[in-house]
């Protein structure tokens, strides 16, 4: 006999603490982030929400958003950043959760959940058309920008380190990935 697939009431069951996810029916929960992660998702998120969602200084054209629950046909997703071309999605839906898939997804990878993300999540995302995902990685020093191509993704790039770089959708700016890391600012080479 199978295992009944997860339900939102199992989502709603979990601690507070817990941050849970389903998954080809299948529940995840996972402890909230520690600080580097917690860092580099708000670090980033302010540094791409007033060019991009604002358009403060920046070309506009998006809707961007930390932690919405996305309901993606049968999975519940809970990406760390995300956002939609504003051509695609005007203004945020008055649900509690997300229907459209997003144009861009940034998951920032911890220990507990690195796994999840590249080999759970991201079939979803390239099922669900989601055209770029990021992979930030504040312990390694990393952010890899996939573009989907067909039915896959293929990694543009890797920057890591102490470096300032341009990556799409965002390539309108540049981004201080040391600022990302917690580190003083212009510590990096341009």
């Amino acid at each position: 006999m199978g295992r009944r697939p997860a339900t939102y009431a199992d989502l709603e069951a979990l601690p507070e603490h817990l941050l849970g996810q389903i998954i080809a029916g299948e529940l995840y929960a996972s402890p909230r982030p520690a600080a580097p992660h917690t860092v580099a998702a708000s670090r980033l998120g302010g540094e791409l929400i007033g060019p991009f969602d604002r358009g403060r200084g920046g070309p506009g054209g998006w809707i961007l958003l930390y932690e919405p629950e996305l309901h993606l046909g049968d999975d519940v997703l809970v990406p760390d950043f995300c956002g939609w071309r504003r051509d695609r999605m005007p203004s945020p839906p008055r649900t509690a959760a997300f229907t459209l898939a997003p144009d861009w997804v940034c998951e920032v990878l911890s220990p507990s959940t690195r796994a999840l993300d590249r080999a759970v999540k991201l079939p979803v995302y390239a099922r669900e058309g989601v055209r770029h995902v990021w992979f930030v990685d504040p312990e390694a020093r990393t952010l890899e920008v996939l573009r989907l191509e067909g039915a896959r993704y293929s990694l543009l790039v890797t920057h890591s380190g102490l470096v300032h770089v341009r990556a799409e959708p965002f390539a309108a700016i540049e981004l201080e990935l040391p600022f990302l890391w917690g580190e003083e600012q212009g510590g990096g080479a341009r």
